[in-house]
């Protein structure tokens, strides 16, 4: 019978336990069979005519994707007044927070966009709060 049992040595357990860790912790972001989908989510719109001058942005406009567990561009530099959309399109849903808590989206799936406007100059970090691992800058200037 030797050579057929399997043992685990310390190391082979961690090895086990973490990959276990990471598929669950995977998982725990998938969406619910049971939960209904939500509508896209916009916050209350900025004063009419706010942004209505001027381009949104000198590069690439003021959309980040949301893909394969990253936010693209992850920085993105806008003028005052712009409105920013995140367009959802990944196999599990996410969330857009402000590290400072100014803002934030319902947990959102594939086809699913989420818009806010910043009104002042300064530097905005932002996260997935179901997966905190992806960060995102807004720059305003």
């Amino acid at each position: 019978m030797s050579g057929t049992t399997a043992s685990f040595t310390p190391s082979r357990r961690l090895l086990v336990a973490a990959t276990l860790l990471v598929v669950a912790g995977a998982m725990s972001g998938c969406p619910s069979s049971s939960g209904t989908p939500s509508a896209t989510a916009t916050p209350a719109p900025a004063s009419a005519g706010a942004s209505a001058a001027g381009p949104a942005s000198a590069a690439g406009g003021s959309t980040v994707e949301i893909g394969n567990f990253a936010f693209t561009p992850p920085t993105l530099t806008v003028s005052p007044g712009t409105s920013v959309t995140w367009k959802f399109d990944d196999s599990t849903d996410h969330t857009v927070t402000a590290d400072d808590n100014s803002f934030t989206s319902q947990p959102m799936g594939a086809g699913q966009t989420y818009e806010h406007t910043f009104a002042t100059a300064g530097t905005l970090a932002y996260h997935c709060s179901i997966h905190p691992f992806m960060k995102g800058t807004i720059e305003v200037k």
